[in-house]
């Protein structure tokens, strides 16, 4: 595996909202790989660390997660019209 496709499935894997099924569409590995792929490439203190954020948390399991469909958009998000990011 190269190093820039491991570095984005760290990546993935430390964003709360991307659940490990979105890593298993788009690579092809599921969440046990993930795991293993953590505990070698980081520190042990780093993956303990992000280990005690995942487990059990809803938004990296897609089965757990509340909403079933669209993303999750902050109502103090800014809108983009006409390639111009308006004023609230």
């Amino acid at each position: 595996m190269e190093a820039q496709t491991i570095d984005r499935i760290i990546e993935m894997a430390w964003e709360d909202r991307t659940p490990f099924d979105a890593i298993k569409h788009q690579f092809g590995i599921c969440e046990q790989d993930v795991i293993k792929l953590m505990r070698r490439e980081m520190k042990p203190s780093s993956f303990k660390m992000w280990r005690a954020r995942v487990q059990n948390r809803n938004t990296k399991h897609s089965k757990k997660r509340v909403f079933e469909e669209g993303r999750f958009k902050c109502s103090m998000q800014r809108s983009i019209s006409a390639n111009k990011i308006s004023k609230r």
